[in-house]
């Protein structure tokens, strides 16, 4: 695991996106398992009920946050174990969210994309994805679970900076 920031903006159909990447000594289905089932998502970001499918609504819950309000998941895509992309709906707040694998020789990669709209706070989500997918990392090795402050504020201006370089596409 790290808490050294290692995300970067790439530019998706003309549109930045916040990236960041894991990988895994493990095959694509298991990782795919540990970020769409229930009960494996749940050990490390939260859990989701409902009939799943492209163009369905499930409810999201994130447990690893004390209080945190359901949110509504629109499914716009799902090819497993390939790739997801979902809107995560909570009240005036939505967020496009993708996730991409690729299994080379037993190492699986997991990207997480994010669409960053004009005046979004990367230095906000920008560590909170770092902190959730450690915290993946984390539930695979059955690690402890990272400590969040070592991630925020710590990696803000990181994040911050990122939509005002040049690499940001805007």
């Amino acid at each position: 695991m790290t808490a050294t920031p290692g995300g970067h903006i790439t530019v998706i159909d003309g549109q930045p996106h916040l990236s960041l990447t894991r990988t895994f000594r493990a095959p694509i289905d298991d990782v795919w398992a540990s970020v769409t089932e229930p009960e494996r998502l749940e050990r490390w970001v939260g859990t989701w009920t409902g009939s799943p499918g492209i163009g369905k609504t499930v409810t999201f819950v994130m447990t690893a946050e004390e209080g945190a309000e359901p949110e509504h998941v629109h499914i716009r895509e799902c090819d497993p174990p390939r790739r997801f992309l979902g809107d995560f709906v909570q009240a005036e707040t939505t967020w496009r969210i993708g996730l991409s694998l690729e299994e080379v020789d037993g190492v699986t990669a997991l990207t997480l994309t994010q669409v960053v709209n004009p005046g979004d706070d990367t230095g906000s989500f920008g560590p909170g994805w770092e902190y959730y997918l450690d915290r993946l990392v984390a539930s695979r090795l059955d690690t402890a679970m990272p400590d969040w402050d070592d991630y925020y504020p710590a990696q803000r201006s990181y994040y911050e900076d990122l939509m005002s370089s040049d690499d940001a596409g805007q």
